[in-house]
């Protein structure tokens, strides 16, 4: 029998799996796809914006207590300052363990700033190794360089909008030839013809006769995809400067070579992740789920386990939907949902407000195990647990919160799974 079975397959669903098979129990993870991994910057946000997405935050852990003295159910508040610091000490941990390590500041607690895909300065507690040059509190220049052809990246954008913010900053077009004869190829694509040595070595050269003495060099995020690290390491040692990723739209190469990463580690500990599963429907015996079921071609194909984790995502993930009668539902348990109470009350009168909208911090409501919970505050099913975005009260694209979130909830639910 297996011990636990994970819905969803991203960064809180993966790193639960890590977590509890490291424990020794038998895990299995079960998606209808990837996660928001392929979708964010590869960067770990813990919390970026507090109350309100116009008070920037700069040292996260400090403001951690104000908000679970303000938010008492917030899932940072039910974790606890220490649990949260011990899970991010664990995934840098791990980050070593699959060779992708993940760095913070000089000063630990702060955050980190980097440039956005259009040169907005965005905070981050942890970011690839690729992404730490580009911190934007360094006084360095930075030399901005992109390829002709090349869809979503646009250096003299980001090297204006950085200037404006007083960096000195420049930007270079090279040739999409460099890399490749085709210009039909997304960043991914391109980021694993990098992973030829002849291919970087041609970019190197190129490189090193237009920076000039002192610069860092910022690129598009494309250098490696299998071969990551030597093609950071090449670069640099061959232009003699220090070089920086800076994410693009999606997809995101850095959060697909995180996820990737993460999925090679899980093998080596057994995990079967199995992508492709759309669950359908569950079986429960009194306060016990006995098993899910997946669409199939035939019939549907059920998964039996001891326990299961909820990690689908909220509203945008899909773990949660809605109707346009303004009825809101979790999809894969019908658990009970925190949710405004009508349609009318889903979002406020402006667009852009400062506070949100109410329907984002929907949700799943949970206990100190993570086990979700009825209005009553009684345990729905024994052996569900949840974590993730599909967790009530938070807002994690409002307070870039959530790599922080998936992660600590994750690392906090497979514990409580393998202490029963």
């Amino acid at each position: 029998m297996t011990d636990l079975i994970v819905i969803g397959a991203g960064l809180s669903g993966l790193i639960a799996g890590y977590a509890t098979a490291k424990a020794g129990k038998q895990v299995k993870i079960v998606a209808k796809g990837l996660g928001a991994t392929h979708w964010h910057a590869g960067s770990i946000d813990v919390l970026g914006y507090y109350p309100n997405d116009t008070i920037a935050v700069h040292r996260p852990l400090e403001i951690l207590r104000e908000l679970t003295r303000t938010q008492s159910q917030h899932p940072y508040a039910i974790l606890g300052e220490a649990n949260i610091a011990n899970a991010l000490n664990r995934f840098i941990e791990l980050s070593r363990e699959i060779g992708l390590p993940y760095v913070g500041a000089a000063n630990a607690g702060d955050n980190l700033w980097l440039p956005s895909p259009i040169g907005a300065a965005r905070p981050t507690f942890l970011a690839p190794q690729a992404q730490l040059a580009g911190d934007l509190r360094r006084t360095e220049p930075m030399l901005i360089v992109g390829f002709s052809g090349l869809r979503d990246f646009y250096p003299k954008l980001i090297a204006e909008n950085l200037h404006k913010q007083g960096h000195t900053t420049r930007a270079e077009f090279l040739s999409l030839e460099l890399i490749t004869p085709r210009h039909d190829l997304n960043t991914a694509q391109l980021a694993a013809v990098l992973d030829d040595e002849k291919c970087r070595a041609k970019l190197a050269a190129e490189l090193k006769k237009i920076v000039r003495p002192g610069e860092r060099i910022g690129l598009p995020a494309i250098l490696g995809m299998d071969a990551h690290a030597a093609v950071l390491n090449d670069l640099e040692s061959q232009t003699g400067a220090e070089i920086f990723e800076i994410p693009t739209l999606p997809p995101s190469v850095p959060g697909v070579r995180l996820t990737n990463a993460l999925r090679v580690c899980l093998r080596k500990l057994q995990v079967r992740v199995d992508l492709n599963m759309d669950v359908i429907g569950f079986h429960a015996e009194g306060d016990r789920v006995v098993w899910i079921e997946s669409d199939a071609a035939s019939r549907p194909l059920k998964h039996r386990a001891d326990n299961f984790l909820l990690a689908t995502g909220g509203i945008l993930g899909a773990g949660i939907d809605t109707d346009h009668t303004g009825k809101t539902w979790e999809t894969i348990f019908n658990l009970p949902l925190v949710a405004p109470a009508n349609r009318g009350e889903w979002f406020r009168a402006r667009f852009f407000d400062p506070a949100g909208h109410p329907i984002f911090r929907a949700g799943v409501s949970v206990n100190h195990a993570f086990q979700p919970i009825d209005p009553n505050c009684a345990t729905v099913y024994s052996n569900v647990y949840a974590a993730g975005n599909v967790l009530a009260y938070a807002d994690p694209i409002l307070e870039r919160s959530m790599e922080g979130i998936a992660i600590a909830t994750g690392f906090a639910a497979a514990q409580s799974i393998s202490e029963q």
